[in-house]
């Protein structure tokens, strides 16, 4: 018989992180003590507590609450054990009208300090829908006064982003409310060494200066050991262009320089960062000192331009046909092309060991060990694998069979013992205790038909994805080299594998062999 359960869930708002910074506790450790004891004081049995550390707006920015929800519909849950209804959703229209309909249609309560709520009772989903409503227009209103509040603190000067520069530590605004910023020295030496490098270069053995672009820097800065900011692993060219470009290194600060733009494309929403209008950006004078000189900082901004190339749309036509398919077997980041002639294909992260190739090398090899994976997969598949697997389904829907007929009986067995009260052959006692017996029966057996008929489910998707591969492969193979351009390579390349490992240990000799270098597929294969 299934175990009634109920789950906590946790989340900080903007308002609980605003108290934190005035001392008043770690706001979730807080929630969790009052509502454990609001459970132990109502029975319920909590088994699970999910604690969101995340201030999203939307659900697709929580996936603590996407796995609850997930719960919630597969009906795991009695109910959710939250503060406040506004805790679940501050999104708009579509977010909420989900939340309202998991709970609904799961049946599952939302239970609070102040009242519980039944999505399935007309006058609890109007209030649970109206107290949705409310947190986004609430929401709203914090976000409108936090964004005039920190554009007023930028046009005073104040340094209004939480993350410290490189170069700068956060300090209070003496006698006032906000921050401001104060020079590291260590650090401060590191940036007008970047500008000094890439505005005048690095000195050559017969007195003249060659000019060093961002990945030179960051290169020379490695070999000095010398720290990159915050956590990366080492200085990446655009962090040095980051520091190159940002006009707080003269003493300005800055504000909604950039935002966030929303896309629906096939009902999935996506965000993408844009330059705001030059009207709508504040850059004004800041109460911190410069670190270097104004005629340093736009000199860099001069040559910055004269470098730059026709911008690269988001959506310019690939290039590359192994991109996303292609990773590093070392440390795992996406291989790319480089090159003049785009035609070296190498790890980018500069720290890695692995080393380059031709492109056209690697994908000659890519589309002859798909060949003989194709040629050993078959074999495999035409051996007793097919026949096992078709055994073992077969086996299970029989079970599913027996189950239901089963279930058929036992249903009819539990209607009967009404009519045995009735007629008296039943006592109160024998009738609780068949009652008892036989919705634990019933319980075992639906449970049981609902495995197997998972388990089957997924039986077949595997047996009709193992059969699907082997044309989608076969077709590949032969129409790969007559594919029109990169992104067709591309689209069918990730239609059968999931991804592909490269490793290479030594440069290859100048006369060969060019293919010293290791490969391992990861076919699509349905997951057991």
């Amino acid at each position: 018989m299934r175990i009634i359960s109920y789950c906590l869930y946790l989340r900080k708002s903007r308002a609980d992180m605003e108290a934190e910074a005035h001392g008043e506790g770690e706001t979730l450790a807080r929630h969790e003590k009052i509502l454990l004891e609001l459970a132990k004081k109502r029975n319920y049995n909590v088994t699970q507590i999910y604690r969101e550390i995340v201030s999203g707006e939307t659900i697709a920015a929580r996936p603590v609450m996407q796995q609850l929800l997930q719960e919630v519909e597969e009906g795991l849950w009695e109910g959710v054990i939250v503060m406040e209804v506004e805790r679940l959703a501050r999104g708009d229209t579509i977010d909420q009208g989900i939340m309202a309909q998991t709970f609904k249609y799961s049946e599952t309560l939302i239970i609070t300090p102040m009242k519980i709520y039944d999505p399935n009772n007309e006058y609890d989903e109007e209030y649970f829908e109206f107290g949705l409503f409310m947190s986004r227009r609430e929401y709203k209103t914090i976000n409108r006064r936090l964004q005039r509040g920190r554009a007023s603190s930028t046009k005073e000067g104040k340094y209004t982003c939480g993350r410290k520069p490189y170069g700068y530590k956060r300090v209070h605004v003496q006698n006032d409310k906000g921050w401001t910023l104060e020079p590291i020295k260590e650090e401060a030496d590191i940036v007008r060494l970047i500008f000094k490098l890439y505005t005048e270069g690095k000195e050559q053995p017969d007195g003249s200066f060659r000019p060093v672009g961002c990945g030179a820097i960051g290169s020379i800065l490695d070999k000095a050991k010398i720290p990159p900011p915050q956590t990366a692993p080492y200085w990446a060219e655009s962090s040095i262009r980051n520091i190159l470009g940002n006009p707080l290194y003269i003493g300005k600060v800055r504000w909604n320089t950039s935002k966030t733009k929303k896309r629906l494309k096939d009902g999935i929403i996506s965000l993408e960062r844009i330059a705001s209008p030059p009207e709508e950006q504040i850059i004004v004078n800041g109460l911190h000192k410069a670190i270097v000189d104004e005629e340093t900082f736009y000199k860099a901004q001069d040559i910055m331009k004269s470098h730059e190339t026709a911008p690269v749309h988001r959506r310019a036509e690939l290039r590359n046909p192994l991109a996303g398919v292609l990773r590093c077997g070392k440390c795992g980041r996406a291989m790319v092309l480089r090159g003049l002639k785009a035609d070296n294909i190498l790890c980018p992260n500069k720290l890695c060991k692995n080393v380059m190739s031709k492109y056209s090398v690697v994908e000659e090899r890519v589309l002859q060990s798909l060949q003989k994976w194709l040629d050993s997969y078959q074999l495999n598949w035409e051996s007793d694998a097919l026949y096992n697997e078709e055994l073992q389904m077969s086996s299970k829907r029989k079970a599913i069979s027996k189950a239901q007929k089963e279930l058929e009986t036992l249903t009819k067995q539990f209607e009967n013992i009404h009519n045995l009260l009735e007629q008296g052959i039943y006592d109160t006692d024998m009738f609780l205790e068949r009652n008892r017996f036989l919705t634990e029966r019933m319980n075992e057996t639906k449970a049981e038909i609902k495995e197997l008929s998972r388990t089957l489910s997924d039986d077949e998707e595997r047996a009709a994805s193992r059969i699907n591969i082997i044309p989608k492969v076969k077709h590949l193979l032969d129409v790969y080299s007559e594919l029109p351009d990169a992104q067709s390579k591309n689209d069918m390349l990730k239609d059968v594998i999931e991804h592909i490992d490269y490793t290479k240990e030594k440069p290859s000799p100048r006369n060969g062999p060019y293919d010293n270098f290791e490969l391992v597929l990861y076919p699509k294969l349905p997951r057991k």
